[in-house]
């Protein structure tokens, strides 16, 4: 009975909670604390934080989370099937309807019409980035610029177009490049 709790409860909130993980919350909160009373307010602020620091959705690491303290492994799996499972269906159901109609130029215009704003909203998200890392989110000036971390970005950018690097290696470069010169910076420098 209790895998059919959690399923249900987890498949609510991957079918309503439209807007990402942080509008998934209330339905958790909702459904974890309110409802069935898995998690008191307290663990449930705990389970936001991790599911934060975890990769992954928020909803499904609270899902994997709240599960495994509930049930252990199987009930882990359970609550995260449930919570992926409204999102699969619709993105099965769009991959066939793409695939049947793929060749109707309407299909095609609309699809066209949305590459620019794809690539506008991760041209956005990518020089908000560089601005932090940059000017550490503080006015663009010469004296607030963060020359190592724009170095960094440089070479990253250069690794991963130019020579196809893999991604996962890079960020693991520019990490332990970081604080290696960090380190050698605060030994030499004495502030």
């Amino acid at each position: 009975m209790i895998y059919f709790e959690l399923f249900w409860s987890f498949l609510q909130v991957g079918m309503f909670s439209i807007g990402g993980g942080y509008a998934a919350m209330p339905l958790i909160q909702s459904q974890v604390v309110t409802r069935h009373g898995w998690l008191t307010m307290n663990e449930f602020t705990d389970l936001i934080t991790i599911a934060e620091m975890t990769p992954g959705p928020i909803a499904v690491n609270s899902a994997t989370f709240v599960g495994i303290r509930i049930a252990g492994f199987a009930g882990a799996t359970v609550a995260t099937f449930g919570c992926i499972l409204p999102s699969c269906f619709i993105v099965s159901l769009l991959a066939f309807i793409y695939y049947r109609y793929k060749k109707l130029s309407a299909l095609q215009s609309v699809l066209a019409s949305l590459r620019p704003a794809v690539v506008a909203l991760i041209a956005a998200a990518g020089l908000s980035i560089l601005q932090t890392v940059a000017f550490g989110g503080s006015a663009a000036a010469l004296e607030n610029v963060n020359w190592l971390g724009l170095g960094l970005f440089a070479a990253a950018f250069l690794l991963l177009r130019k020579w196809k690097w893999n991604p996962i290696l890079v960020m693991c470069l520019c990490g332990v490049s970081f604080l290696v010169l960090n380190l050698l910076g605060n030994l030499l420098l004495p502030h």
